[in-house]
């Protein structure tokens, strides 16, 4: 991989991660249109979303600050270990999703675009939907509760098929609940966080135990300047899109964003059916 696929990949993933558009059903249109074929994409997939991670604790980091100081340094129950034991419960589907399916959703990543065309259609419906609803709601909603959290988890494990996107997936999800916008989103990117964060350990653990694998012993799947390109800007780019997107669902303009999954989720299907007519 040369450092400018691993900066273009970067960009994807940062922009993705946080837009409701999908980074997995992106970052595999981006590896076929330009071509790559990692040997192995592990390392790569543990830098970009380490990076994004990054990103997510530096926009909200007084958040995290408050949410950290709130549960660790008092052993009353306030309302900060509240929020802390929602995003916990919101994790649950996905790590189940994570232990027990890992091989099934492995392999639907095999399936080609076509699925991942279907996905994005999906998420442009969820989009367009949430909206619709959070405007006759007028902007009226509550704070998340714990059945919030459940709701928000399934779609984030539902999420984890290419094309389906994951921050599309929550938010809409939570706005569909009746959550207010202003509350939705970050919770949306705060409870992505262990889910990530768990992952990665997951895959450097693979990534340790498998060295043939790593770029420095002979077998490069990446190399390291395309692997700090594609890190820095995966942060970079992460940042900028998750301040973007926090603005984006307080002014109610996620219509625009069905739209473009919309055209893209058509424009890939109508490809792979004329390819597979062909």
């Amino acid at each position: 991989m040369s450092w400018f696929e691993a900066l273009i990949l970067g960009i994807v993933q940062g922009l993705t991660e946080f837009l409701p558009v999908s980074s997995s059903g992106h970052i595999l249109i981006a590896e076929d249109i330009m071509g790559i074929q990692m040997q192995e994409p592990l390392a790569m997939t543990v830098l970009l979303h380490m990076a994004t991670a990054l990103a997510t604790v530096v926009v909200l980091w007084r958040e995290v600050a408050q949410l950290f100081k709130g549960t660790f340094t008092t052993l009353q129950w306030n309302a900060e270990k509240d929020y802390v034991a929602k995003i916990l419960v919101g994790t649950i589907p996905v790590f189940i999703v994570g232990m027990f399916f890992q091989d099934e959703v492995e392999a639907v990543f095999g399936e080609g675009l076509l699925l991942v065309g279907v996905c994005l259609l999906v998420t442009a419906l969820l989009l367009g939907l949430s909206e619709w609803l959070q405007k006759r709601r007028q902007g009226t909603g509550h704070d998340i509760r714990y059945i919030d959290a459940v709701l928000i988890g399934l779609a984030q494990a539902c999420a984890v098929l290419p094309g389906l996107s994951r921050s599309g997936s929550t938010i809409a999800t939570g706005l569909l609940c009746g959550v207010k916008k202003e509350r939705v989103a970050q919770y949306s990117f705060l409870m992505v966080l262990i889910p990530i964060l768990g992952k990665a350990l997951l895959d450097g653990k693979d990534l340790l135990f498998r060295p043939e694998t790593v770029p420095m012993a002979g077998n490069p799947s990446i190399g390291v300047v395309p692997g700090i390109v594609g890190f820095v800007s995966a942060f970079v780019v992460g940042g900028l899109a998750c301040r973007f997107m926090l603005e984006i669902v307080r002014r109610q303009r996620l219509f625009w964003f069905a739209i473009y999954c919309a055209i893209v989720g058509a424009s890939v299907v109508a490809c792979e059916l004329i390819e597979m007519a062909g």
